[in-house]
């Protein structure tokens, strides 16, 4: 005798029989005379899944919108189905999803017409969504479009147009054609747009080109002046920049020959620099022994003696002449600042002798003294009788006249 077994939805009684228990009570599917209870359980269950698997391809199919017909079809052979079903599983839940299915093909067929509605409005949405942003590109100003960025949003939204149109529902045939029309005069525009646009750019690269080469048939003929070019051939660079632009790719090969015929020019001039570089490099040594020779000027204080030497140092110094070009800034502010010193000797002695200063000096000095006399009588005055307010402002008074005097040089 084989011993019972139990599950939730079903169990096996040790005569080997299967029962499946639903709302309606127990009732038996079958038996598995050649397994254990457990295979005889598990064997009915695979039947139930097998079951709730075509229950379950049936709801996808609603979803996706299957014909109410066939899903009215489909839900009343399933619920006989399930209703005498020898399986093992919860039947009762089954029956309950059916019996969500099981609307009257009426009542399916005006949801999915309200649904193919809905999709039918969201499409037109949206593939109208595509044609308003191909007209705004249209309606760009060219001149200030990025082309690139334009034709390339434009692929997008059409390819984006042609996904939707394999995609999506069919639209109404007007509502595609007036779509579609929409969308092909705004590709159309654009494509005129950018035709102008690089028709009038290719003109203007033209013309800039021309005045380009122009500049290096006058760049490669100054290369006979050699160093004495450089000059004009900086002219030419300055016309060069506000000659504009011939295209990233030929403006690259038309300035390299521009710079090829400078650097001829260039090379001249450094040969003609190292020359006179070499050639002034005994006016340096000269230079830097005056220096040495001037620099004690820079502890002097007196203006008139350090003006004299100074003098005597400059008339040298312009008879010595030119040094190497690398060495001008070093020497040149080595002097500098020994001019500059002796200047300010000079500008101190005129301030001390500056007539006016000095009268404007001698007559704020009486006024002082004259004042100090004053309040000193007063303080005497006030120390006499006693009078402590009157000493504390005298005392005030009087230190603050003596800190002019003396800031005066009195």
């Amino acid at each position: 005798m084989t011993e019972s077994v139990q599950e939730p939805w079903g169990r096996v009684d040790e005569t080997g029989a299967v029962f499946v228990r639903t709302s309606d009570g127990e009732r038996e599917v079958g038996q598995y005379p050649d397994g254990t209870p457990e295979e005889a359980l598990a064997y009915f269950e695979r039947k139930f899944a097998d079951l709730a698997g075509q229950v379950g391809l049936l709801e996808q199919r609603v979803r996706r919108g299957a014909p109410a017909a066939d899903v009215a079809k489909a839900v009343a052979h399933l619920r006989e189905s399930v209703a005498t079903a020898n399986a093992v599983g919860d039947l009762d839940s089954l029956a309950k999803r059916l019996e969500a299915l099981s609307g009257t093909t009426k009542e399916l067929t005006e949801q999915q017409q309200a649904e193919q509605k809905a999709a039918l409005e969201a499409a037109v949405a949206e593939r109208t969504e595509i044609v308003v942003a191909a007209e705004q590109l249209a309606a760009q100003d060219p001149a200030k479009t990025q082309w690139k960025q334009t034709s390339g949003q434009l692929d997008a939204l059409f390819e984006r147009w042609q996904r939707h149109q394999q995609d999506g529902p069919r639209l109404p045939k007007n509502d595609a054609n007036e779509l579609w029309k929409r969308f092909r005069a705004a590709r159309s525009t654009i494509e005129q747009h950018r035709k102008a646009f690089f028709a009038e750019l290719d003109a203007a690269h033209r013309d800039v080109r021309s005045r380009k080469q122009a500049l290096i048939d006058r760049a490669e003929a100054l290369a006979s002046r050699g160093a004495d070019g450089v000059a004009d051939y900086r002219s030419l660079l300055d016309e060069w920049k506000l000659a504009g632009r011939a295209g990233k790719k030929l403006d690259d090969a038309l300035w390299a020959k521009f710079k090829a015929a400078g650097d001829v020019l260039f090379q001249a001039k450094a040969e003609v620099d190292a020359r006179d570089d070499e050639e002034y490099r005994g006016n340096l040594e000269q230079k830097l022994a005056l220096l040495t020779e001037a620099e004690p000027l820079l502890q002097a204080t007196d203006p008139a003696a350090a003006r004299n030497t100074l003098g005597k140092i400059q008339r040298q110094w312009d008879e010595i002449g030119r040094v190497p070009r690398d060495q001008v800034r070093t020497v040149e502010d080595r002097l500098r600042k020994i001019e500059q010193h002796v200047r300010s000797l000079e500008d101190e002695r005129w301030q001390r002798e500056d007539p006016e200063k000095k009268a404007r000096s001698e007559g704020m000095l009486g006024q002082l003294q004259d004042a100090i006399a004053k309040l000193e009588a007063e303080l005497a005055a006030a120390e006499a009788s006693g009078d402590k307010k009157a000493v504390a402002a005298a005392k005030e008074a009087l230190d603050a006249r003596r800190a002019w005097l003396k800031a005066v040089g009195g």
